[in-house]
């Protein structure tokens, strides 16, 4: 399994708008052969602040979603809301649902 966690910090007045264009996005990709699962999550203390926890069976499987049409319409779409440059991390499973992973 491969893991991204994209940690973003959207300007206050666009946070609606996010959450749509986001949700878009995650229904999408979750459509792709390659992706296991992308979750949408919202920090509690900070309402603007946002994790996107999305697993892909291969590294290959998540570059080819930075190809997909709805990728590039969500990141389009977005660019002008983060209230500072997102980040993320590339990370491989251990423990992956109820198993460990070879």
């Amino acid at each position: 399994m491969y893991i991204v966690c994209v940690k973003i910090a959207v300007k206050s007045e666009h946070v609606p708008s996010f959450i749509q264009a986001t949700l878009e996005n995650a229904q999408n990709t979750r459509r792709e052969t390659g992706n296991v699962r992308f979750d949408v999550i919202r920090e509690q203390e900070d309402s603007t602040r946002f994790m996107l926890y999305e697993v892909y069976r291969t590294k290959e499987d998540f570059l080819a979603h930075q190809q997909t049409p709805h990728y590039f319409r969500w990141k389009d779409t977005v660019a002008g809301w983060m209230a500072e440059p997102r980040s993320a991390t590339k990370n491989v499973a251990i423990f992956f649902g109820d198993a460990a992973v070879e």
